[in-house]
Order: C-alpha cells, then sequence, then structure tokens
C-alpha cells in the first residue's frame, strides 16, 4: 500500500497517535502499529515503518523534556546499558503478528491499572534506583521491543512509576530517550536481515513529527503531573483496546 492510497484518515489518526505518545515521552510504535493494522497496511512493512517513526517522535520528546531539565542520566543508563543489545538480537526474533498484538495489548492493561488507582494511588515519593533490577528490566523490555517492532517506553513508563524510582515528568523524559535509543538499535537489527524501507513512510514521518512537537511542547511545558497521568491512562488504553481488537490482514 502507497502513502497515495492511505485515507486522510489515517493520516489525520496518525498526527492524533504521535501528539499524546509524546505528551508523555513516547514514540508511539505501539499506537502506530495499531493504526496500521486497523487501515490494512502489510504487515511486512509495519514494524520498520513504526519503528522509523518512533525514532523522530522520541527524540522530539526529548528534547523538549531535556530542556525543561527533567531528564536523569542515573536512571536512564542502567535500562539502556542492557535494553540496546537486546533490542538489536530481539529484532532478529518473528514473531506471529496477531500472537505478539495480544501480547502487547494485554500488557498495557495493567499499567493502566495502576495509574487509575485500582492497585493503589501514586505518589510523588522518590527511590533509588536498583541498578541490577534496571539492568534486568531494560534487558527484558529490550528484547520484547526488538521482537514486537516498539520503543519499549510504552513498558518502561509504568515500571519506573510503579517502583517510585521517578516522577512523572522524570519518566516521560528518560522514556523518550531510551525509545530512540531501542529504536535505533531495533533498525540496525532489521537492517542486517534486510529490510527495506517503504517510500511511504516518509510523509508518515513529517506528520508524525509534526504531532511530536506539538505533544511534547504542551507535555513538557504546559501540563502538571496529575494531567500527565491522566493523559498516560488514556493512550495506555487507546494502544491496548486497539491491540487486544485488531485483526492480522
Amino acid at each position: 500500500m502507497t502513502a497515495v492510497t492511505i485515507p486522510w484518515l489515517f493520516i489525520f489518526l496518525l498526527f492524533v497517535v504521535a501528539f499524546l505518545y509524546s505528551s508523555v515521552g513516547h514514540g508511539g510504535a505501539s499506537g502506530y502499529l495499531a493504526l496500521m493494522a486497523l487501515f490494512g497496511i502489510a504487515p511486512s512493512m509495519m514494524k520498520s515503518s513504526a519503528l522509523i517513526m518512533n525514532v523522530f517522535v522520541s527524540l522530539v520528546a526529548f528534547y523538549e523534556y531535556y530542556k525543561g531539565s527533567h531528564f536523569r542520566w542515573k536512571l536512564f543508563l542502567p535500562f539502556a546499558v542492557a535494553s540496546v543489545p537486546f533490542s538489536f538480537l530481539g529484532a532478529y526474533i518473528t514473531l506471529d503478528s496477531l500472537l505478539y498484538k495480544k501480547i502487547l495489548g494485554a500488557i498495557l492493561l495493567f499499567p493502566v491499572l495502576r495509574l487509575i488507582g485500582v492497585f493503589g494511588k501514586g505518589n510523588e515519593t522518590e527511590k533509588e534506583t536498583n541498578r541490577y533490577w534496571a539492568f534486568i528490566i531494560g534487558a527484558v523490555i529490550g528484547l520484547l521491543s526488538g521482537m514486537i517492532g516498539i520503543g519499549g517506553g510504552i513498558i518502561l513508563s509504568p515500571v519506573i512509576l510503579l517502583l517510585h524510582w521517578g516522577n512523572m515528568k522524570q519518566t516521560a523524559a528518560v522514556s523518550a530517550l531510551f525509545i530512540f535509543v531501542n529504536s535505533v538499535a531495533g533498525l540496525i537489527g532489521l537492517f542486517a536481515k534486510g529490510v527495506i524501507i517503504d517510500p511511504s513512510v516518509y510523509l508518515w514521518v513529517a506528520v508524525a513529527v509534526s504531532g511530536g512537537l506539538a505533544g511534547s511542547y504542551i507535555g513538557s511545558r504546559k501540563l502538571n503531573n496529575p494531567v500527565l497521568k491522566k493523559v498516560l491512562s488514556f493512550v495506555l488504553i487507546i494502544a491496548s483496546f486497539k491491540l487486544l481488537t485488531v485483526e492480522v490482514k
């Protein structure tokens, strides 16, 4: 399917997805994957397309949050050191398209329940990061990221918040760069497998970056932490619903 045959509704929804995800420091790959599946785009180009859009949108989100002094290297590095090589390796593993969407959709329900207070109300109390567990968590998320075709921030963010290793904006900033490095590693793995990028993706990147610029600016400057928590919950619910209900064409 080429960009010419893509409905304008897809382009509009792509902008919305990028806006919502970048507002909380995410690249949006899970949302892009669900959207592409719903519009019947060939699975062969979904994974690489989502990762490419992820690279640009997450970088934009990171820049905005970094300028707002929300980024913490000590929180980022333990996760990234382990996740990057595993993301590269994960790109070599091919899962059934329907299976990985169902698994990811199910996983997203747990952080949603936590963020809306079903497992207790969250707070802004921060604890020291356990580097040992951060390394293990980063490796697992990296492997999943490479296999599924996401940056991993959609999984990392709830983990950091659940363990109280960072507040909402610190989590968003760390997740943005985490997504960027994992997406790059995943793409390198795909290129090593001989995957070729479809020209249609360039238009999608432009739209996604536009939404990412708007969303990350608002998320890093205009919204307070309670609002960001609601936005994040909303984003996760949408992604979970789409992934759980989508059928592979």
